[in-house]
């Protein structure tokens, strides 16, 4: 096929006088040891401008050529294809008509990109070859008015919107900068830093990213834990809306070189949503994280968790123990924070006394008492933990283990007639053992206090409105272990409600580890993790990759998703 198209092309070529056979042989060597494309070997020889070029490569391979000044796209049209994807394939969405969208290339031979933008359009393509200057104009021109459109349609959407910071009742904050707060509530950065806020709210994003790069500022929310790039202000906006967010976390808006930490609280929709923020200085300025809290769109509630009713029904009975240690596993937002706070709120009881220790408090619960520690003051877990003891609890809760100190403690904790929940990083419940083993703790301390480790993941669920069946393959059968009864599997074919993704929302995935003797006995003996696994599994526990699949099969995700975030059991 390709000799066949080289003799196109040579035939066009030679008949139209641009080259010779040595010309065109030259310029496949050349692209053959550089890896660049042959149009633009050719165009770099100088023996053919890129216009020509465009007229024979339509007539070579009977692909339709388009003049992009000459035609004026729709907005809606470009966004089909994301911004970073079009530089990346030197690629433009031009039309569409159906299920059919028509997409102008430099290079329609690329049948991987071709591929790709399938895949993210969700559309059948129909291509056409354009001008590599021109498309890299038509590119900066139309996404940079589109985002400033769509930032221009946000923020009328937030005009009337009501945001009032909520101060808080701290001595640190001087007179001064709560006037400074006062002062610049009008200016028109407060505006758009409104903006980014409330459309984090609105979309249900855990985090905010506003990322300086050399010439442009980047916005991305993390989404049912995927980052996503969205319309973002101007670069020259940059340090007022890092300064604006500092003001507002009363951070020191005149440091630029040292990471700093605080966090703010505002209402708007009539309710209060806190923000955690960190500001790191990078080589383009300070960028800017804030972790979304919003209280309303999380239930503490362990039966809305989505746990397998194994594993729920073990973590139920465990929490009502009277005295030892919990664990909960997994990576950052894994939704551990949540798992505790549901337990606690599960266990919680007018009789009992539930001190918390937690950097930060993220969700204030009634009736308990939350300690946020300061180490910038000394109060560290193990002073909270220490100051604990003396407070006669019955259940304490350490917002995370991060040294050997803070375990030794927990443990001292647990076997003295307290129930200790906590969380450690680790991938899997029996990697929590080993983790414990390699901090110092020693084998029968670990097997005298703790009770349960639990690994988490949060995994996405399908939309409920493109999900499609499709049947189960001999091949996924043998690899993921599906009984011969099932017969189906489900995926998101990608519409409106779940902007082209497939998924919608999140829900719970677990294991959980239950230290019975025979556990106990392979812990005193310093077992590997594989070998402590494998004993869990033969007494019944569900691994992650196996409650996974399990949702697969009724349809709750997809085995994409687990095979994203879940490892293959041995």
């Amino acid at each position: 096929m390709a000799q066949s198209l080289k003799q196109k092309m040579l035939d066009v070529l030679t008949r139209s006088n641009f080259l010779t056979k040595e010309q065109l042989d030259e310029a496949i060597e050349i692209q053959k040891t550089s890896g660049r494309r042959l149009s633009e070997v050719l165009t770099m020889m100088g023996v053919i401008s890129q216009k020509d070029l465009v007229i024979v490569l339509s007539q070579s391979m009977s692909i339709p050529p388009i003049n992009l000044s000459k035609i004026r796209i729709s907005h809606d049209v470009v966004q089909l294809i994301p911004r970073a994807s079009a530089e990346k394939y030197q690629a433009i969405a031009v039309s569409k008509i159906g299920k059919v969208l028509t997409v102008a290339m430099v290079d329609p031979l690329n049948i991987l990109a071709i591929d790709e933008l399938k895949v993210l359009t969700n559309y059948e393509l129909k291509v056409v070859i354009a001008d590599e200057t021109k498309l890299k104009e038509a590119i900066k021109t139309y996404y940079e008015s589109s985002s400033h459109e769509q930032m221009q349609g946000i923020i009328e959407d937030v005009k009337g919107m009501d945001i009032q910071i909520i101060e808080e009742k701290d001595e640190k904050i001087s007179v001064n900068t709560q006037q400074i707060m006062k002062d610049i509530e009008d200016a028109p950065i407060v505006k758009i830093t409104n903006m980014l806020l409330s459309d984090a709210i609105k979309k249900q994003a855990s985090d905010l990213l506003i990322e300086p790069q050399e010439k442009t500022l980047r916005i991305r929310y993390r989404l049912d834990g995927i980052l996503k790039e969205f319309p973002a202000p101007p670069k020259s906006m940059q340090e007022s809306i890092v300064s604006r967010i500092k003001v507002m976390s009363i951070l020191n808006i005149a440091e630029h070189r040292l990471p700093q930490d605080g966090r703010f609280k505002i209402k708007v929709l009539g309710r209060e949503v806190d923000f955690r923020v960190s500001i790191m200085p990078t080589s383009h300025g300070e960028k800017v994280a804030l972790r979304v809290l919003d209280k309303t769109a999380v239930v503490l509630d362990i039966d809305t968790m989505g746990f397998e009713s194994e594993p729920l029904k073990i973590i139920k009975e465990t929490a009502m123990e009277p005295h030892g240690m919990i664990l909960v596993c997994g990576p950052t937002g894994s939704g551990k924070s949540t798992t505790l706070y549901s337990i606690l709120r599960y266990v919680d009881d007018p009789e009992k006394n539930i001190c918390t220790a937690e950097d930060p408090v993220e969700y204030q619960m009634k009736g308990i008492n939350q300690v946020n520690v300061h180490p910038e003051v000394g109060l560290t877990f193990k002073g909270a933990l220490r100051s604990f003891l003396r407070q006669d609890p019955d259940i304490i809760m350490v917002g995370e283990i991060r040294d050997v100190e803070t375990m030794d403690i927990s443990i001292k904790a647990a076997l003295t007639g307290h129930l200790v929940l906590s969380t450690l990083h680790t991938t899997e419940a029996a990697g929590a053992v080993t983790r414990m083993v390699n901090m110092g703790i020693e084998p029968f301390l670990i097997t005298s206090s703790c009770l349960m480790v639990c690994a988490q993941r949060l995994i996405r669920k399908i939309c409920t409105h493109c999900k499609e069946a499709y049947p189960i393959t001999d091949e996924i059968r043998e690899k993921f272990k599906i009984a011969d009864k099932f017969t189906k599997l489900y995926h998101g074919k990608g519409c409106d409600k779940c902007t082209k993704t497939g998924y919608r929302g999140r829900i719970g995935l677990c294991e959980v580890l239950l230290l019975t003797p025979e556990i106990k006995d392979l812990i005193m003996q310093k077992a590997q993790e594989g070998v402590i696994k494998a004993k869990g599994r033969e007494q019944g526990m569900k691994t992650l990759r196996e409650n996974g699949v399990t949702k697969a099969i009724k349809g709750i995700t997809s085995l994409e998703e687990i095979t994203r975030l879940t490892i293959e059991d041995d």
